[in-house]
């Protein structure tokens, strides 16, 4: 992949208004899956699965949990019902509105291969669907789009909110888009750039690739400020809104990954409001901005949002939670058979956590990727669990989850 990493390609990048990565080529891939779209949400930093989906009515819930325990529905604080006595965090109120409409399903208890609490070797596992720390350095998903187009030459998936993560990593062309804080270079400058490195074999293409998706994106100067800062609300929305108008432009991918950091919630996470509630109001807001931005192509999407690990049931002695096992896998869209809770539920008993603090991983999170690769883009299931995920021969499937 080319990289933007010298001086005068970190001036075209910025002059474009973009932080850019990519294979050249036209942003495509769509044709190849009957414009089947699939966004995968990365919650980086360990987001609290018993807050974002609280198992309100497991009879060990609120001894567990001490003051971080969210309040029953109806209650001042309380969850927003779903089902078999689970209830979504009350700042999630457009995901309780695709629940009520048959467009998300959960799936608690859920963590990769992964057992051991360093967000950077989740991350990897996470990101690579291998079942150890370093055992590849190419991503499932890219592994996946090579499987859709493999010959194409084109750009297969996008990554939005920094560099290419791991997940995207691969011989499969794709590309990245990031917020910039530099101001947008006028015009006539663009131009003059462009006419500039007009016989330079790798920054010509280059240019006229960031051009090409800044003016997809089009998004202003403070949009970007909000993306880079510390507002969550209005950071994660300006990252989906621009996913979503470079998954519709004409040629558009496949794919794109949106990365979302900030869930490390070690001290004052709070229950019906505080840090947490915070990032999940934001984290609801893309949710919302990137359904409103697809339009029609929602009906033909799948969004699957899952973090590296999950975090401890009890309250640690700062008012918030350490590092922990399960946590919570949430699949959304108009592709999606919701209105249901999938795989397993170990249940918060004492002698059901595991070592005694996490909740169990009960369900292998990449069962529900391998079921979105293989139902919703009609990839092989021996290819699947194969070659995307190379010892993924028994992963549990979720049959019916994709219309």
């Amino acid at each position: 992949m080319t990289q933007l990493l010298l001086d005068r390609r970190r001036l075209l990048a910025g002059a474009a208004g973009l932080v850019l990565a990519t294979a050249g080529g036209r942003l495509a891939l769509a044709a190849a899956t009957g414009e089947r779209k699939f966004v995968f949400v990365i919650l980086r930093g360990a987001m609290d699965g018993l807050a974002a989906v609280a198992p309100y009515a497991d009879a060990h819930y609120r001894a567990a949990r001490g003051s971080l325990a969210l309040g029953a529905p109806g209650e001042a604080g309380g969850v927003l019902p779903v089902a078999d006595g689970f209830g979504l965090h009350p700042e999630l109120g457009f995901l309780h509105e695709r629940w009520a409409a048959g467009e998300l399903a959960v799936l608690h208890a859920a963590a990769s291969p992964y057992r051991e609490r360093s967000h950077f070797d989740g991350q990897d596992v996470l990101e690579s669907g291998a079942g150890r720390v370093f055992a590849t350095q190419e991503g499932w998903l890219n592994r996946a789009v090579g499987l859709l187009a493999p010959a194409s030459g084109r750009t297969a998936a996008v990554a939005v909110g920094g560099a290419v993560p791991l997940v995207l990593r691969g011989p499969a062309p794709v590309s990245s888009w990031a917020p910039s804080v530099a101001p947008a270079a006028q015009e006539d400058t663009l131009m003059r750039l462009t006419d500039l490195y007009a016989g330079d074999p790798l920054l010509a293409p280059a240019l006229a690739h960031a051009v090409e998706t800044q003016g997809i994106v089009g998004q202003g100067g403070e949009g970007m400020q909000a993306a880079r800062g510390r507002d969550a609300v209005a950071g994660y929305r300006v990252l989906a809104a621009a996913a979503a108008r470079l998954l519709t432009a004409p040629d558009g991918p496949a794919a794109a990954v949106i990365s979302l950091d900030g869930w490390d919630t070690h001290a004052g996470q709070g229950a019906s409001a505080g840090a947490l509630a915070f990032r999940l109001r934001g984290l609801d807001a893309a949710l919302r901005a990137l359904k409103d931005g697809l339009g029609a192509d929602w009906s033909n999407t799948v969004v699957v949002a899952a973090s590296e690990f999950g975090r401890t049931v009890a309250e640690n002695g700062t008012g918030g939670t350490d590092h922990g096992t399960g946590g919570v896998a949430l699949a959304l869209g108009g592709a999606v058979k919701g209105g249901r809770m999938i795989g397993d539920w170990p249940t918060l008993a004492p002698a059901a956590l595991y070592q005694g603090r996490d909740l169990a991983p009960a369900n292998d999170v990449r069962g529900l990727f391998a079921t979105v690769l293989r139902d919703h883009w009609g990839l092989d299931r021996a290819r699947v669990t194969g070659k995307v995920f190379p010892d993924g021969a028994g992963l549990k499937l979720h049959d019916g989850l994709i219309a």
